[in-house]
């Protein structure tokens, strides 16, 4: 079983896709991840994007997707720690990098970024290895 850390960039396109993923493969994120993907959602109404239907469609397939969320004590500290060591001075992706070091195989972002700030850090993978090849 591979895990994958997916941020809120990744989700949402995986929720866009409606594609299936395969059954060895486990996703996970920090708790953040709902108000994230909520606020990118409305921000993308806001700016005439997507319809409110759609967005608010993506969003309900985004919560029927098998996403296992943590948030705990730990998770917290490791965040801190990793925001500190990268200089950063949020610790939103510093969850999703905290949550990669702790219990995934791979980051999955979107943000090219975030990506490059991680190299050597945590191992990431493009959105596409979430995918089953057969679809």
């Amino acid at each position: 079983m591979t895990k994958f850390v997916v941020d809120a960039g990744a989700a949402l396109r995986l929720a866009a896709t409606d594609a299936p993923l395969p059954a060895a493969h486990e996703l996970l994120a920090p708790t953040l991840l709902r108000s994230q993907a909520l606020s990118a959602m409305h921000e993308a109404v806001h700016r005439g994007e997507l319809s409110a239907a759609d967005a608010r469609e993506r969003l309900a397939r985004l919560n029927r997707t098998k996403i296992r969320l943590l948030g705990d004590g730990v998770l917290r500290k490791v965040a801190w720690t990793v925001a500190d060591e990268l200089g950063w001075e949020s610790t939103y992706a510093a969850e999703y990098v905290a949550l990669t070091r702790l219990q995934a195989d791979y980051l999955v972002t979107l943000d090219d970024e975030l990506a490059r700030a991680v190299q050597g850090v945590v191992p990431t993978a493009p959105f596409d290895a979430l995918l089953d090849p057969r679809s």
